[in-house]
């Protein structure tokens, strides 16, 4: 199969205590409707604990064995869009990557509640380790990443994704908050990067 007529599969990926129908997932789904009807496209509901998130995300990908893969990624399915691409290959725009959830998410011990879902859940350390098993120190082809950033990220600090991806193509707008103000700005450019540069 030759390059030009390799599936390509689209794959979102929403952050922590979120969903397929969180605000940027659905912009994003309208679009794919809209401009590439055609294409394979998923927004999968991910598992609050990261092992089987990442193994539903393993067994999703072995659908498609001769697909080229992009990823959507917003905070921590930033994180795991960036051990997807480095592990399968492919593109992947990140949307305030989450680098080091490990170390945050222990300040977030105890239960929780999905809003999106209403999904009870509880938070411990058995997750914080976990997640680090997925971390990405090197990135093979830094080129193959576009991350976008907003300085008033009031959950994570821009500036960490900034130097992890610092090889990467980087949009830093200032301002801003963590949900990415404007993100339907970039749908069109974002869908370029990962499907035709």
């Amino acid at each position: 199969m030759t390059q030009s007529t390799r599936q390509k599969v689209v794959i979102y990926l929403h952050g922590f205590l979120s969903s397929p129908q969180s605000i940027k997932a659905q912009q994003t789904k309208l679009f794919v409707t809209e401009h590439y009807p055609e294409l394979i496209f998923y927004i999968p509901q991910l598992d609050n604990h990261p092992k089987p998130a990442a193994k539903m995300l393993d067994e999703l990908i072995a659908r498609h064995p001769h697909a080229d893969f992009g990823f959507i990624g917003s905070s921590m399915g930033g994180y795991f869009s960036s051990y997807l691409l480095e592990r399968y290959g492919g593109k992947a725009v990140l949307i305030n990557p989450a680098v080091q959830p490990y170390n945050l998410l222990a300040d977030y011990m105890g239960e929780h509640i999905n809003p999106y879902t209403q999904h009870r859940f509880f938070l411990d350390e058995s997750h914080t380790h976990d997640l680090t098993s997925f971390d990405t120190p090197i990135l093979a082809n830094p080129q193959n990443y576009w991350v976008l950033l907003q300085t008033a990220d009031e959950t994570l600090d821009y500036r960490q994704a900034q130097q992890k991806y610092s090889a990467a193509k980087l949009t830093i707008e200032q301002g801003g908050d963590h949900s990415f103000q404007g993100y339907e700005r970039f749908l069109a450019d974002i869908f370029q990067f990962l499907l035709h540069d």
